[in-house]
């Protein structure tokens, strides 16, 4: 007969709980989901003072557009820089991608964040600035389709991949270890010893 201390049962107790629920977290876990490029979001308003020193101005006869990125998928954001002669009143940017936008002054030049249509079909577009004096600027907005993001990886392998079998059984089955593996430990640490002669 093989006699069991109370720190060797509370050890195989230990390794019945944790190794169920660490052979189950790979499983879990799935396939990476790819992640969406990242959208350009409007810049925080100014603080009140001088403008940043690092940061040029345009010179004040400059009338330009400029969208940020050029290449862009539907439903994103893009970022619009824009200056007229007088940057201290809004002005119009005008697109087939995103409609009409107004853009606001900010640090010397006008920008807004406007997001590209859903219904916008791949190709170029024109991005339109109308200064409030009647001058005018563009430039091209390129809007591509929206990569296909798989929901889930090939029915390949073992695990999480797999089309049908045991995949929806690994958690069960390893919460029902983990259980057990418990009960097994308190009912051999209760256990009253025997003394030997």
């Amino acid at each position: 007969m093989v006699s069991v201390t109370r720190g060797t049962a509370l050890l195989i107790a230990a390794a019945a709980c944790t190794a169920p629920l660490l052979a189950a977290a790979p499983a879990l876990a799935g396939p990476p989901a790819a992640a969406p490029p990242p959208a350009v979001l409007p810049a925080a308003e100014p603080a009140p003072g001088p403008p940043d020193q690092g940061q040029q101005q345009p010179p004040a006869d400059l009338i330009f557009v400029e969208v940020t990125p050029s290449t862009v998928e539907v439903g994103f954001l893009v970022g619009l820089r824009a200056s007229c002669r007088d940057n201290s009143v809004p002005a119009i940017v005008v697109s087939d991608a995103f409609g009409r936008v107004q853009v606001q002054p900010q640090r010397g030049l006008l920008t807004a964040s406007p997001m590209v249509n859903e219904r916008t079909r791949p190709g170029n577009y024109r991005v339109k600035l109308e200064c409030p004096s009647g001058q005018t600027a563009s430039t091209m907005l390129q809007v591509v389709k929206s990569a296909v993001r798989p929901s889930r990886g090939p029915a390949t392998g073992f695990g999480g991949t797999a089309g049908t079998g045991f995949g929806k059984l690994l958690v069960p089955v390893g919460l029902a270890l983990t259980v057990a593996g418990a009960v097994v430990g308190v009912a051999a640490a209760r256990r009253p010893r025997t003394a030997r002669r």
